[in-house]
């Protein structure tokens, strides 16, 4: 039996798009002599699809159009299909209105129905808000004809067991727990079938690849079953997917690979007679934690931009590290001609930071424009004089800098139907060093999830790479990599003069928002009292900036996002 994985790009809501999609890889995979065809988790619909699951009249389309698939795709070729069903019991015996299901579409018609049984509510997720979870995991049988030696016509016989996502993620023996009552691996092994399928939609983070792999490679070499693996791939507001499908045989070894961050469809041969999974396509995997991050961070902006319909983007051009990679990723994301830098130096800017921008501009092939905001400067302070008079210069007056900056910002942004990047990296977010109004301001935030020594690392892995991805030298000027930074808000001014030096910082950031350590814990750890209960106190406070931030890109298991929950006005103190 042939096998192919679609590894596809679906856009949440875009039932048609989507469907011509899955269509469109159907019809290449039924010329090339393929059975059964897989697609992602929700491909019909896109995930996650949140509260459009809420509305009756997205369940009837996604109904229909799963109909009028079934009936366009060829003839020849089995297809399962991420979908949603309602649950026709729900106002009975009081369970959720619907199930997350894979649709076997087969001649034309649906034929069989295969719900999720594990309903993730950690991190990003939240599907015990909307589904059902299957009580039982079933599998399909799959009847392929062939020929015997004497030329006669024969039906084979296929057993697959069907799971989604989640289903997957409940191995006792390689987690060392268990996070739900029921395995539904273990029980589909227990039905003897042939191979075990998985349709999923697994959000990216750092290294979640190799995690994922080498569960894989855990279960079916237990279960003595192969695994085949197919996983969505692109951005999705503020998730990226990464794709990096894979396909595992009855021995653990990997025997098929997709791409990472881009779509792809990939063939597999399954023979049932001596259990053997094989397949010639291993792509690698990138180098370097570097290279990883910036291929998602580049899929996360050019999906963002292109699923909300813009084609270009503005970034403020501070002449700093922060705004130059996000410059860099919206360049190789959208195009030199689709990206426009906006320097806006204020009397205490350096000459470095304007020349810096400019070359790092030059690097890129991007358009500029300088904005000088000394005037406005003034007039803001001619019209606050009356009420500031008696008072000393302090923060009030450095962010209004930044909120100018940040007004002109949208008027462009606005004026022109760009998309507005934002260029604050997690440690700003995680303390509070960012201006609410200011240079917060932004349709998406490309690093909000990249920590301050990260970005240099990152910058660090562009200018080594710079040869191969644009023909030059260096991406990000040298300057702007071992100047230290500041925010140019007064005379003299460096981040380290309010902030722990980065290397520190983001270690302590790491321990306290990612690893749940305690105050008391990271200063066993070796830190220093005062700093880390002085960062343990601003990252408290920063709460309600966070809040009102645009969408970060979320690349670790613990962003400032969908899956970040905190209550603003709180008194639990952690010290």
């Amino acid at each position: 039996m042939k096998i192919a994985i679609a590894q596809l790009n679906p856009t949440i809501g875009d039932l048609i798009g989507n469907a011509e999609k899955i269509l469109e890889a159907a019809q290449k995979a039924a010329k090339e002599g393929v059975n059964l065809l897989l697609t992602p988790e929700l491909s019909l619909c896109g995930y996650p699809p949140r509260d459009l699951l809420l509305n009756p009249s997205f369940i009837q389309a996604n109904q229909t159009t799963l109909a009028k698939l079934a009936e366009d795709l060829p003839l020849e070729i089995a297809v399962l299909v991420g979908t949603v069903e309602p649950n026709p019991s729900a106002n009975i015996s009081g369970g959720k209105p619907l199930f997350n299901a894979s649709a076997l579409l087969k001649e034309g018609q649906i034929q069989q129905i295969f719900h999720k049984r594990l309903l993730p509510t950690y991190d990003v997720f939240d599907e015990d808000r909307y589904f059902e979870p299957a009580k039982s995991s079933h599998s399909l049988i799959i009847e392929i004809p062939e020929e015997d030696p004497s030329g006669k016509t024969i039906l084979t016989s296929y057993c697959i067991g069907v799971s989604i996502c989640e289903d997957l993620w409940n191995e006792a023996a390689f987690w060392g727990k268990q996070s739900y009552p029921e395995n539904p691996i273990a029980d589909l092994a227990n039905q003897k079938v042939d191979l075990i399928v998985n349709l999923s939609a697994s959000p990216y983070s750092l290294g979640k690849q190799k995690i994922r792999e080498a569960m894989l490679k855990h279960s079916s070499h237990h279960y003595q079953i192969p695994i085949i693996y197919a996983n969505q791939v692109g951005g999705n507001d503020d998730l990226i997917f990464d794709g990096g499908s894979v396909a595992f045989n009855s021995q653990g070894e990997l025997v098929c690979r997709g791409k990472t961050f881009e779509s792809d469809l990939l063939n597999l041969n399954f023979d049932i007679k001596t259990q053997n999974l094989t397949s010639k396509e291993i792509r690698n995997l990138p180098e370097t934690e570097g290279e990883e991050i910036w291929q998602a961070l580049v899929l996360g902006v050019r999906d963002y931009a292109r699923k909300c319909g813009f084609s270009k983007a503005v970034i403020g051009l501070s002449g700093g590290i922060d705004s130059a990679l996000v410059a860099a990723i919206a360049t190789f994301a959208l195009g030199a001609s689709n990206v426009f830098g906006v320097l806006m130096p204020s009397p205490y800017s350096s000459d470095h930071s304007i020349s810096d921008a400019l070359k790092l501009a030059d690097n890129l092939g991007i358009k500029t424009q300088t904005l000088r905001i000394g005037e406005l400067m003034k007039a803001y302070d001619e019209n606050l004089e009356p009420l500031f008079a008696g008072t000393t210069f302090g923060i009030a007056e450095e962010n209004i800098q930044s909120r100018i900056r940040g007004n002109l910002l949208m008027a462009i942004a606005n004026k022109f139907g760009y998309l507005l990047l934002s260029t604050g990296n997690k440690s700003e977010m995680a303390v509070g060093y960012c201006t609410l109004y200011g240079d917060m301001n932004g349709g998406l935030a490309a690093i909000a999830d990249v920590p301050k020594t990260r970005v240099y690392a990152i910058c660090e892995w562009l200018n080594i790479n710079a040869q191969n991805l644009i023909g030059k030298p260096e991406i990000i000027p040298k300057n702007i990599i071992t100047k230290p930074p500041s925010a140019e808000l007064k005379p003299g001014q460096l981040d380290r003069d309010s902030l722990p030096d980065y290397d520190t910082l983001d270690d302590i950031l790491q321990r306290l928002i990612q690893n749940h350590q305690s105050p008391p814990e990271i200063i066993a750890a070796g830190h220093d009292e005062a700093i880390v209960n002085r960062v343990t106190n601003l990252v408290t406070k920063a709460e309600f900036k966070r809040r009102q931030a645009p969408p970060g890109l979320k690349i670790t298991d613990r962003a400032f996002g969908t899956g970040w929950r905190m209550p603003i006005a709180s008194r639990w103190n952690p010290l």
